[in-house]
């Protein structure tokens, strides 16, 4: 990998043929990612960044995933010791930053969630809705309280058995903080990152502009662009109902679970984007406001001084716009 960066390095803004803008695409984590760099690359160099970017996010994949049964995380949930377990610095930098937005939040944001997820369908396994007696019991191993981390020592435990977390509000966007991270360290200072709706940006496109983000219109009906937003070495987040749920008989069960009451969310808020300086924190804020109430939501953002945009359903066929004085500076 140093080779290759080095490699990268003193290639990545040089040529005859000045720059051009290279896209890097594939499947990750259940989404997709799209990575478009510009910079002058001949074609072996292209070919080693693509496989320097897929391995990048193949060990955080391999990390934090749910999903599969041999990664740290899974390792962890299945293991029924409340001894502490050795976890990789980066997995335990992702808990370190879910760990403090729970404590910001007062609980709204909360990985230990996991056998909530999971209990609505929409973790490993088939779709159900658990009855009041099951979520009762489920949130018994619900709590942020219930992890100990140990930064120094390089570990983390669980105080019940039962805790199993669940990484997915924050390590997408952790994935794209690493990507920029790897081509930031490659010379590469214009680029666009995008894992599953989180993005970050640096530099100018290749028409020498800031690059454009666009924000969709909640409508699972309609993909249209609700609003455009201009990005330039900063990353968004976007949370929404919309883009995963389940059909129970009609009513539509947002996949956003509230931790504090182990029941999806129903409060009227439809989509939140946040703009920040790292997308993982970005992506478990945008997480967190979704599942606080429009008010309670839009009062800790503008508390936080965070650039937040919230669409929020009118009680009819529409929406209304709210954005925090943070984000209309942008």
């Amino acid at each position: 990998m140093a080779v290759l960066l080095v490699f990268l390095l003193a290639l990545a803004g040089c040529g005859p043929h000045g720059p051009r803008e290279i896209l890097l695409s594939g499947p990750i984590m259940g989404t997709t990612y799209h990575v478009k760099v510009v910079a002058t690359l001949d074609g072996r160099q292209e070919k080693a960044l693509a496989q320097e970017v897929l391995k990048v996010l193949e060990r955080v994949n391999a990390r934090m995933s749910t999903y599969r049964d041999d990664s740290e995380l899974s390792r962890f949930n299945h293991r029924k010791e409340t001894t502490p377990f050795a976890l990789s610095d980066e997995t335990l930098g992702v808990f370190e930053i879910a760990l403090e937005v729970s404590r910001q939040t007062n609980g709204a944001f909360d990985v230990t969630i996991g056998p909530l997820v999971n209990a609505w369908g929409f973790g490993p396994g088939d779709a159900q809705s658990p009855t009041d007696e099951t979520v009762t019991r489920l949130r018994q191993d619900v709590g942020y309280h219930l992890l100990t981390l140990d930064r120094e020592g390089g570990t983390l435990s669980k105080k019940r058995p039962g805790v199993y977390c669940d990484l997915s509000a924050v390590a997408k966007g952790y994935s794209v903080d690493a990507v920029a991270e790897a081509l930031e360290g490659a010379g590469i200072h214009r680029y666009m990152i995008e894992v599953g709706g989180e993005v970050r940006t640096a530099g100018i496109n290749l028409r020498e502009e800031p690059w454009r983000i666009g924000i969709y219109r909640p409508d699972p009906e309609r993909f249209d662009v609700q609003r455009v937003v201009a990005l330039s070495g900063q990353s968004m987040a976007t949370s929404g109902d919309y883009r995963n749920f389940i059909d129970n008989d009609g009513q539509r069960i947002s996949h956003t679970i509230d931790p504090r009451t182990g029941y999806p969310v129903a409060h009227g808020v439809a989509s939140v984007s946040v703009v920040h300086a790292s997308c993982a924190w970005a992506d478990a804020y945008a997480t967190a406001l979704m599942v606080l109430p429009p008010k309670e939501g839009y009062a800790f953002a503008e508390a936080h001084d965070l650039a937040a945009y919230f669409i929020v359903h009118d009680g009819k066929d529409g929406f209304t716009e709210h954005m925090t004085p943070a984000f209309e500076a942008l």
